[in-house]
């Protein structure tokens, strides 16, 4: 198989110095993959040409349904995948981790994109900021795509959710990318990519790939344009010194090796389930894409009491693992991704021997199911016991990508905090107990070096998704080794593709660029009830003004008596007197809201469907027996829900005294319907 590479609308075979990749377990090529003869520039122009605009006359929604299609189509596509997928090494639950977990990020972000953005093509960042006295002139945060592209440069050991999971926040944004796989698996992304290209579901220009170097790409590298880099920080940093990232300040984040650490809590004796889960998860994680994982348990940190029953169910645990041919049902380790892989394990192990003895595993190839060990990359699991943590070096800095974990005793959680944090920055952590201080103690110690921390007890096990998981709705990154940087994380990995730019003007400004109504902009008389008009007549800034009503002692009694609350400050006027807030009997908050409705609902049949909601309810000024309330209501944001025939509308609620003071205000949340009559 010829790999080609995907660049300005057309697949591409490159001339010249092909790179033979071969099959993990049986060292036979299976394809044959090289670059040379791209024009990089011209990838990146399509990117910026094409590619970009595409995208972003797209809203959020409409680009989250792109994504959502994409997760369909590919889930028709897994068993093609998992075929290929075997030739990397990978075992069927690898392969799920890698293919079905790319894909279900696929549709975390295709929900998230439609639930928590805009159906528009700006996003605000947090509220209005006060900049004047007489509110005339204000400011707006806001986020807008970036106008280049994003490269991401993927590692090996993932293939398809590598280069997904970074996909789906990147078109979410409205940014086209440009795919670079790792050149030793890139024959599974290369399907993937064929794959989605013949959907015809993304608009030209908005994915290209790269099956082999990079060549000058960086070369021709803009301010608007991201790299996206997973692999070795050694190549991280290289990348980082290029010229062009430096001059052009191009965005550069970085997910790199990690010397992740996991805890077990001193409460773990005595036969505490805890012991046997931490022993779980570090034999899964040393045998699981057989210990190629970024997040990898690399240090097993213990109390120095429980060394000794650790140990011997390590042993066990690892002893019944069995290795070879990942086609096999019973195989549940599969060789490393490639020879030369396997060597540089070796080569790491030896350095770490030279503080930590070997006590399960040595590097030596046990029986292997199915398969030659001379020509698959073969390895059996390897736990290693360093017996003085503190006098240690290679312990800490030295990374065996392969199955391969250190032991390490500590003597408290001082000690165990400080061997976890001689990594110099991890991707994951974990702590195993039960005693809720003793997790709070280790979270805190160990979090500024740690992107991600997962504490896991009996009572969560069953439901925990385990120490080595990066979750699209979490942060997957960390500082220090593991390269600074920070992908998914739900709409923050989004918005790193995007620009934040502070907006100041006045309100009305403020209110044109980014579709919603600010304090202070115009209030447009809609002509009717605004509840009378569909989603589409709506306009930003229609208002309601409504007549008053008084407040009175019986109100607050009969909602007293109709909710059950009778606080005292409702109820008794003496107690109430005490109350410096009050200064006697107010009424219910409570009752407010509900008596605003009554001012403000248009009752009869029509385009409003429901009120699913209040945010930010804030009362600021009490109201007595005897106070007249009246109600603003302005249409604030809409968001259309065009496959459900209705749309989401934000008002921006006030209720103010007979003196014009605001007593409350808050948004309330109402989905309206695109005709004037629902059932038409």
């Amino acid at each position: 198989m010829q790999l080609q590479s995907y660049a300005a609308g057309r697949w591409y075979t490159g001339k010249g110095n092909e790179v033979a990749l071969r099959d993990a377990t049986t060292g036979l090529v299976i394809a044959n993959a090289t670059a040379e003869g791209l024009d990089y520039r011209a990838m990146l122009e399509h990117a910026r040409r094409v590619g970009g605009p595409n995208l972003r006359r797209m809203s959020f929604h409409e680009r989250a349904g792109l994504i959502k299609g994409l997760a369909r189509a590919l889930s028709e596509l897994k068993d093609e995948l998992y075929a290929l997928s075997y030739a990397t090494g990978a075992t069927k639950t690898d392969s799920w981790i890698d293919i079905d977990g790319g894909i279900g990020t696929l549709f975390v972000y295709a929900s998230k994109g439609t639930r928590e953005l805009p159906n528009s093509q700006v996003y605000v960042d947090g509220q209005v900021e006060a900049l004047s006295k007489g509110g005339s002139f204000v400011g707006q945060h806001i986020y807008v795509p970036l106008e280049g592209a994003a490269v991401h440069i993927n590692a090996f050991n993932f293939p398809v959710w590598g280069m997904l999971e970074k996909l789906a926040p990147t078109l979410l944004a409205g940014v086209p990318s440009i795919v670079k796989p790792a050149t030793a698996t890139s024959y599974l992304t290369e399907r993937v990519v064929r794959r989605i290209i013949d959907t015809g579901i993304l608009p030209e220009g908005s994915l290209q790939l790269i099956c082999g170097g990079v060549g000058d790409l960086f070369d021709h590298l803009t301010c608007q344009d991201v790299v996206s880099f997973t692999g070795s920080a050694g190549t991280a940093h290289k990348l980082r010194q290029h010229p062009t990232i430096i001059a052009n300040a191009v965005r550069f984040t970085a997910e790199t090796d990690s010397l992740n650490s996991s805890i077990l809590g001193p409460d773990a004796a005595g036969g505490a389930p805890e012991l046997d889960l931490f022993v779980r998860e570090v034999s899964r994680e040393m045998t699981v894409k057989a210990g190629q994982k970024c997040t990898a348990i690399r240090k097993a940190i213990v109390p120095r009491a429980l060394v000794g029953d650790v140990v011997d169910a390590l042993r066990t645990a690892l002893g019944k693992v069995v290795i070879g041919d990942p086609r096999l049902e019973q195989v549940r380790m599969g060789p490393l991704a490639s020879l030369a892989q396997r060597r540089e394990v070796r080569e790491q192990l030896s350095r770490l021997q030279r503080e930590a003895e070997v006590i399960f595993g040595a590097g030596a190839e046990q029986s292997i199911v199915g398969a030659d060990a001379d020509r698959g990359a073969f390895m059996t699991p390897t736990l290693l016991h360093c017996r003085d943590a503190g006098a240690a070096r290679d312990v800490h800095t030295v990374e065996a990508f392969g199955p391969v974990c250190t032991l390490l005793p500590y003597e408290d959680l001082d000690s165990a905090i400080d061997i976890a944090r001689r990594g110099g920055g991890s991707l994951a952590g974990s702590v195993f107990t039960a005693d809720d201080a003793v997790a709070r103690r280790l979270v805190l110690g160990l979090a500024p070096y740690h992107g991600r921390i997962l504490v896991a007890n009996r009572h969560c096990a069953k439901e925990s998704t385990g120490h080595g998981s990066p979750l699209p709705h979490l942060v997957h990154g960390g500082p220090g080794r593991a390269g600074g940087g920070e992908e998914l994380g739900g709409i923050r990995g989004v918005l790193h593709y995007m620009q934040r730019t502070a907006v100041q003007g006045t309100p009305d400004v403020i209110a044109a660029v980014t579709g919603r109504w600010v304090k202070g902009a115009r209030q447009l008389d809609p002509g009717v009830h605004p509840f009378r008009k569909p989603f589409g007549a709506l306009m930003i800034g229609d208002t309601f003004n409504s007549g008053e009503r008084e407040v009175t002692l019986e109100d607050i009694e009969r909602f007293a008596a109709l909710s059950g609350d009778y606080f005292y400050a409702h109820m008794d006027e003496a107690a109430a007197r005490r109350n410096p807030l009050f200064g006697g009997r107010v009424a219910h908050g409570y009752f407010l809201i509900s008596a605003a409705a009554g001012l403000f609902v248009d009752p009869p049949f029509g385009p409003v469907l429901a009120n699913y909601g209040i945010d930010g309810l804030r009362f600021t000024k009490p109201v007595k027996p005897g106070d007249r309330i009246r109600v603003r209501l302005t249409c604030k944001e809409k968001s259309l829900r065009a496959e459900k025939g209705f749309g989401e509308v934000r008002w921006d609620t006030e209720i103010s005294n007979q003196s014009g003071e605001i007593v409350a205000s808050y948004d309330v949340l109402t989905m309206v319907s695109e005709k004037s009559v629902p059932d038409a």
